[in-house]
């Protein structure tokens, strides 16, 4: 091991180390499930930003985006960009305020699954069950995606064993979460968010002035055929533009319906301190989405320019460049070594603040939605936080077992997962929000034929091509929000008491400013 490697390793040691000790510190503040599950309902505006986006932006952000604008160039990660962004600041400015107000009115609700039982006066917690159980089937492949990312990342780096490198990297993630709960996960993922912005600058000013400048870069760019254009792709193989079909276009802006029905996403909007600071939340969030996304794939157009310049090796897997840049830095001595560290930490924390917040939002469900309401409804505070950190523990280890195949497919794994995220939950929590119709039989409808269309369509129906080929979510979602609609039409309307604290809930967000 090289000499810049070890620096780049210690770099990320102290990173890790570090975050294990905000966890230690946070766990002193957890008095209860309450505060551990959802933070007391204190934090600021801020933390609450960058924390909901950093758990959003997983390794794909400084993998995926620049991987693909690396090789076929602009069209597919910028259409998949604006799908996000637009997603995002919708459900800031749509979805946010409103879920914090109607989950505390509505027996202040500490988790999504909760929320719909007591939305819709289900006593006998039917649909916190199902949605705790479709949390659970898409949240700990999706955890384990995330551990095998840190895998693969320090097996490819350092050499060090695939499975000890993914087992050690879950460890880390689990024992700050478990001891720190939420407000350790949205501590941890602000400071991860901070990382992360630093890590992609770093790397765009040194892809680019070491490519020779802002103008070789988009000259380079300009000179493959559609490489530097939106409506069509550059074929590395034929050297040729290929038109970007308007299916495919619609399928990559329908990414951003996800968003309506992440649940980590959703509890740090019911965990913010006070609605009225949701507005300048949203601000920071979208801003930093923005240009977060804009620079990563940037790095891939910088990153074809070194290639060319000969700054660096040709990528046989293009989601490394990060990682080959990086690690050029690293060759100019001790002090560019750490700050490769630094960058390589910075890809570490867009996996560890997913990985984090999709532990706590899987074992919330499991622990407070199964054991708690439906097996052991008489538990102490105290025998409640243990629960809740051994179903951490155990969906963990869950995660680490189907992470064990080094060959997994991160990225296809975290499309279905997203897919199915927002087709089950996405119509109706919308519905749930804004629309006092809905009813519980509706919304049970709604929620299992979003999750099943998202299987149906991924493996039968767009396997005939052509139209069907587009991705699941968007007519998984459809689907879902006509049938949510449908049933509730055709059973009995919600009683009296629930279309009065809909009506309250109305009242509240309106006079908040």
């Amino acid at each position: 091991m090289s000499s810049s490697t070890i620096f780049m390793l210690i770099s990320i040691v102290v990173y890790m180390v570090g975050i294990v000790w905000i966890g230690i510190l946070c766990s002193k503040k957890n008095k209860n499930t309450d505060d551990f599950y959802l933070g007391g309902r204190k934090l600021g505006p801020f933390v609450t930003a960058m924390s909901a986006e950093a758990s959003d932006m997983s390794s794909w952000l400084l993998m995926g985006l620049p991987g693909v604008a690396l090789v076929t160039g602009l069209a597919e990660p910028v259409w998949t960009a604006v799908g996000l962004a637009v997603g995002t600041y919708l459900n800031w400015l749509i979805v946010a305020k409103r879920i914090r107000v109607y989950t505390q009115i509505c027996g202040n609700s500490s988790t999504v699954p909760a929320f719909f039982s007591n939305r819709y006066r289900d006593e006998k917690r039917i649909l916190s069950v199902i949605a705790a159980v479709v949390i659970v089937i898409f949240f700990v492949p999706y955890t384990a995606s995330g551990f095998s990312a840190c895998g693969k990342l320090f097996n490819s780096l350092f050499g060090i064993d695939y499975h000890v490198a993914m087992v050690v990297s879950a460890l880390v993630i689990v024992a700050y979460t478990a001891l720190g709960g939420f407000l350790a996960a949205s501590t941890t993922d602000f400071i991860q968010s901070i990382v992360m912005t630093l890590a992609i600058f770093v790397v765009i000013i040194y892809g680019t002035t070491t490519a020779g400048g802002i103008d070789v870069v988009i000259d380079n760019a300009k000179s493959m055929a559609g490489y530097f254009s939106v409506t069509s792709i550059f074929n590395p193989d034929t050297g040729a533009a290929e038109p970007y079909s308007l299916l495919t276009i619609v399928s990559l802006l329908a990414w951003g319906l996800g968003y309506f029905g992440m649940p980590h996403i959703l509890l740090r909007f019911m965990a913010v301190e006070k609605p009225e600071k949701i507005k300048l939340s949203r601000r920071v969030a979208t801003i930093w989405v923005v240009i977060s996304m804009a620079v990563s794939i940037f790095i891939g157009v910088a990153g074809n320019a070194m290639i060319h310049a000969g700054r660096i090796e040709s990528q046989n897997d293009s989601e490394r460049i990060l990682i080959a840049i990086a690690t050029a830095i690293s060759k100019h001595g001790v002090l560019p070594a750490l700050i490769a560290g630094i960058i390589l930490a910075g890809l570490l924390a867009a996996i560890m603040s997913t990985a984090d917040s999709q532990m706590l939002a899987a074992s919330s469900s499991v622990s407070q939605n199964i054991v708690r309401e439906v097996f052991v409804k008489d538990l102490s505070e105290k025998k409640s936080m243990l629960v809740a950190r051994c179903t951490l523990i155990g969906i963990a280890f869950v995660a680490v077992i189907l992470a064990w195949n080094q060959n997994s497919s991160v990225f296809r794994i975290v499309s279905f997962a997203w897919a199915g995220f927002g087709a089950a939950f996405g119509p109706v929590v919308l519905l749930a929000l804004f629309w006092k119709r809905s009813n519980m039989w509706g919304t049970l409808a709604g929620m299992l034929s979003g999750g099943i269309m998202v299987f149906v369509w991924k493996y039968g129906i767009s396997t005939l091509g052509g139209v069907f080929a587009i991705y699941e979510l968007l007519p998984a979602f459809l689907v879902a929000l006509v049938v949510n609609v449908l049933v509730s039409l055709a059973t009995k309307a919600p009683s009296q008491e629930i279309v009065d604290e809909f009506e309250l809930v109305n009242k509240t967000v309106n006079e908040i400013r």
